[in-house]
């Protein structure tokens, strides 16, 4: 059995008392010794700083590239300029996912997609096997020679901007994308994130520099955060993980991309895509989506089961596998389940709102539930025998509302 990997700034984990776990082939840190509670709120409040190397950067050149995307992906990578990004899926045939991925484009001849660090290996197969139809795309593994930081929350762009030296930040809109210098160091930018803060950077940068980087954003004030608060944070802001709201279920079963509410972000039927891979069942999957809008369930063969977001209402938290009832009859299972903990409002400065600045806790998840269990609608969940009371909600919190998260109630 090979030893997990490492990556470049895993002596600085050990230095500031990361406890590290194996994760997707990678020793990483879980959690420093504040504790993922204290790690949450942190980046909610202020900024934290994530080290998230471990994800695969996988880059395409030549003429033949955006042909092959258009049909590996299942978004339309022909739309992106210049310096923009896009949630993307590499899919199958079938309409399942295989991996959800993210593509940029920060200069006019490449094209950077980033995938999950345990699909890496599966993923570049596929790639693989697909791309030997295609002429003039070349495919390059840089996972190992190029870093990967996350930065995110409220504060996060006054740090970038304090350490920033040459160039400008991304324009002010999720997905945007820059080349900057910061501390001297070339750092492709972009507005993206995985934890729902409306004021994200992620950014990319050669390991010779990752060090120099990662300690110039904590002495500027940014929180290292672990893999547990990234967690929490995603589950929070309702983003799908794969191997759990994404990919094949607990009983094996493929588990539909509309399954998932961010797919009519990921998936595209843009006439310049043509007859890309999976397109049939997909389009049968998105009728059937617009048919359950519209309240009709009699035709949702292939979208018998949608992800939902769930608040505990009674006593107990919820965790992955976990039956859930309504009425008493089955309806799904809890695909991610945890504890949060979060204050009514995040913006602390403002005088008014510090009576609102108690932190509290509640029990939140996202299951694989009956397509017409709809928003509203009262469940039980089945926790070591006994049943929790939980409800079917529309979300946790408002991430439209910068520079703040806002929690729902």
């Amino acid at each position: 059995m090979m030893s997990p990997k490492r990556t470049i700034l895993y002596e600085q984990h050990l230095e500031l008392g990361a406890q590290m776990v194996e994760f997707g082939g990678w020793e990483m840190p879980i959690q420093y010794p504040k504790g993922i509670r204290e790690e949450h709120l942190a980046t909610r409040s202020y900024c934290g700083v994530f080290d998230v190397s471990h994800m695969g950067r996988i880059y395409f050149h030549g003429p033949g590239t955006i042909a092959f995307l258009q049909y590996i992906l299942s978004n339309n990578a022909k739309e992106l300029r210049i310096e923009e990004s896009q949630y993307t899926i590499i899919q199958n045939k079938n309409g399942g996912a295989l991996d959800d991925a993210y593509l940029y484009r920060f200069k006019e001849d490449e094209y950077l997609l980033v995938v999950n660090a345990s699909n890496k290996i599966k993923d570049l197969e596929h790639l693989e096997k697909h791309i030997k139809t295609f002429s003039n795309v070349e495919m390059i593994d840089r996972s190992d020679t190029i870093a990967m930081l996350s930065l995110q929350g409220p504060k996060s762009e006054n740090i970038i901007k304090n350490i920033t030296t040459y160039g400008d930040l991304p324009n002010p809109k999720r997905n945007s994308l820059s080349n900057v210098k910061l501390k001297g160091v070339d750092v492709s930018l972009a507005r993206t994130g995985y934890t729902g803060e409306p004021v994200c950077f992620e950014m990319f940068l050669e390991n010779k520099d990752a060090v120099t980087i990662w300690k110039a954003l904590i002495k500027s004030g940014a929180s290292p955060i672990g893999l547990g608060a990234r967690d929490t944070l995603r589950l929070e802001a309702g983003l799908p993980l794969y191997g759990h709201e994404l990919g094949i279920d607990h009983k094996g079963t493929e588990i539909p991309i509309f399954a998932s509410p961010l797919s009519r972000f990921a998936v595209s039927f843009s006439e310049e895509k043509g007859a890309f891979l999976g397109k049939t069942a997909l389009s049968k999957q998105l009728s059937e989506k617009n048919d359950m809008a519209k309240g009709n369930f009699a035709s949702n063969s292939g979208l018998p089961r949608t992800i939902k977001s769930i608040t505990l209402t009674g006593k107990g938290i919820a965790r992955e596998g976990y039956r859930v009832f309504q009425k008493g009859q089955y309806v799904g299972y809890i695909t991610s389940g945890t504890s949060v903990p979060f204050r009514r409002t995040y913006a602390e400065t403002n005088p008014e709102e510090k009576h609102s600045a108690k932190i509290m806790n509640r029990s939140i998840a996202m299951g694989l539930l009956r397509a017409d269990v709809t928003i509203g609608e009262k469940l039980e969940i089945e926790i070591r025998k006994k049943t929790c009371e939980a409800v079917v909600v529309k979300g946790h919190i408002n991430t439209r509302t910068q520079p703040y998260t806002k929690i729902i109630e």
